[in-house]
């Protein structure tokens, strides 16, 4: 179907992916279905370097966020089915998701900060008047 491996830019941005607290097999099957057309488990499996267990839970969370599609594929006789799988959102986007997601967490952390920073004087003034 597709035989396509990731490429060093590809790692790249997998690396980048993880160093923003995005699982690795996640970024790897992303990165993966996002440079094909339509693809099998077993393409991502191949082409991505993971396992069918890591495949299946990232195919999942990509479900759960809206970002793949997932038709059966009609198959002769018995046994399971084929799912093919696509990206349904642009990978513009799905950055765009990272970027909110990140700047979220970098206003709640100086959010944080900021109360701290005046409970911690408070409790300095009040240490002043004992």
């Amino acid at each position: 179907m597709n035989e396509k491996t990731l490429n060093t830019t590809d790692k790249k941005v997998i690396d980048v992916f993880s160093d923003l607290g995005v699982p690795k097999n996640l970024a790897k099957t992303l990165m993966y279905i996002s440079r094909v057309d339509y693809c099998r488990s077993a393409d991502i499996e191949r082409g991505a370097n993971l396992r069918q267990p890591e495949v299946s839970v990232a195919m999942q969370q990509l479900t759960d966020l809206g970002w793949i599609s997932k038709t059966n594929k009609k198959k002769e006789g018995k046994g399971r089915p084929i799912y093919i799988y696509k990206l349904s959102t642009e990978i513009d986007d799905i950055f765009e998701y990272f970027q909110e997601e990140k700047k979220q967490e970098i206003d709640d952390i100086q959010k944080n900060l900021s109360e701290l920073k005046s409970l911690l004087s408070q409790q300095k003034g009040i240490q002043d008047i004992d």
